[in-house]
C-alpha cells in the first residue's frame, strides 16, 4: 500500500512526486513510456523557464527526473488500464499487476492533435511545433503559419505577430470558432489571414522551408505552428470527475476533484496556459492536496 501513486512522469507528475517524497510520503511513479518525461523532452530549446535562460527540453525533462531519482522516488515502467476506488485506489497495470493506494496524483498529460500531413512527423522539432509561446522566440523575424480557427490558433497568431516577420493565419473554415474578436487579427499588418484552405505537405530539406496549399499555392515560411487542439488523457478517470466540453478535468489550481483521494495536475486539467511552469506548479499544489488529504484521513 503506498500513500499516493502518481501517474504520469511529466513535469507535472515529477514536480508531485518530489514534493510527497519530501514530506514522507511513501510515493511511486508509474510512466507509459520508457523513461518518458513528458512533452518537454519534444521541445527544440525551452527559454521561458525562470532561471535557465535557454535549455534543450529534453535536458530540461532529464533534470526534473534525476532530481526526482535522487530523492530515491520509485519509477514503475508500465501502462495503466484501469483505476478503482476500493479501499483508496486500486490501480490496474497492463503486466497484471495491482497496486494500490490510499490517493493518486493522475498527471498522464494531452497529446496534440495531428495534421497527419506529409512532413509533420518528419520536421517536428524542425520547423514544426505545437506550441507557440514554447517554440516562437526562435523564429524570430522570420515567416511562419498557424494553423487552426480557434482560441488557440488566434492567440498564437497574435503572439507570434510580435516575433515573426510575417505570420499566415491558415483556417479551413471561412469562419473562425473562436472567443477572440478577428477584428484584433486584422488590426495586425503582419498578419495574413487564408481561409478555406487546407495544407497539403510540409516541405524542406533539413528543415521547414515552405508548406503547400490545397489551392496550388506555396507559402515560404521556417515555422509551423499547429494549433488544432489537444487530446487529454483523461479515458482512465472519466467516470470520477467532471470534465469541459473539450475533454479536460474540470479543477481548481489546488487539483482536488469529486472524488476523495484523486488530484488531477498538468495539461488534463483546464485551464488558461498549458506551460512547464504550469505544469511544476500543478503539480505541487495537487501533492500538498494530497498530504493535506492523507493527514485528515490518519
Amino acid at each position: 500500500m503506498f500513500d499516493v501513486v502518481v501517474i504520469g512522469s511529466g513535469p507535472a507528475g515529477m514536480s508531485a512526486a518530489l514534493y510527497l517524497k519530501r514530506a514522507g510520503k511513501n510515493v511511486l511513479v508509474i510512466e507509459k513510456e520508457y523513461e518518458g518525461t513528458g512533452q518537454v523532452a519534444k521541445s527544440i530549446c525551452v527559454e521561458n523557464y525562470l532561471g535557465l535562460p535557454s535549455v534543450v527540453g529534453e535536458e530540461l525533462g532529464e533534470s526534473f527526473r534525476q532530481h526526482v531519482l535522487s530523492q530515491q522516488v520509485p519509477f514503475l515502467m508500465d501502462e495503466v488500464t484501469e483505476m478503482r476506488p476500493e479501499n483508496g485506489w486500486k490501480v490496474i497495470l497492463a503486466s497484471g499487476q495491482c497496486i494500490a493506494a490510499k490517493a493518486v496524483v493522475y498527471a498522464a498529460g494531452a497529446v496534440p492533435k495531428r495534421l497527419g500531413i506529409q512532413g509533420e512527423e518528419e520536421f517536428q522539432g524542425k520547423g514544426v511545433s505545437y506550441c507557440a509561446y514554447c517554440d516562437g522566440s526562435l523564429f524570430k523575424k522570420k515567416d511562419t503559419a498557424v494553423i487552426g480557427g480557434g482560441d488557440t490558433a488566434l492567440s498564437d497568431a497574435l503572439y507570434l505577430s510580435g516575433i515573426c516577420r510575417k505570420v499566415y493565419l491558415i483556417h479551413r473554415r471561412r469562419e473562425f470558432r473562436s472567443t477572440i474578436s478577428i477584428e484584433k487579427i486584422q488590426e495586425k499588418e503582419n498578419i495574413e489571414i487564408i481561409t478555406e484552405a487546407n495544407v497539403q505537405r510540409i516541405m524542406g530539406q533539413r528543415k521547414v522551408e515552405k508548406i503547400l496549399l490545397d489551392d496550388g499555392r506555396e507559402l515560404p515560411v521556417g515555422g509551423v505552428f499547429v494549433a488544432i487542439g489537444s487530446n487529454p488523457e483523461t479515458d482512465l478517470i472519466k467516470s470520477y470527475v467532471k470534465k469541459s466540453s473539450d475533454g479536460y478535468v474540470i479543477a481548481e489550481e489546488d487539483g482536488v476533484t469529486e472524488m476523495p483521494g484523486l488530484f488531477a495536475a498538468g495539461d488534463i486539467r483546464k485551464k488558461q496556459l498549458r506551460q512547464i511552469v504550469t505544469a511544476v506548479s500543478d503539480g505541487a499544489n495537487a501533492a500538498v492536496s494530497a498530504i493535506q488529504y492523507l493527514n485528515n484521513c490518519s
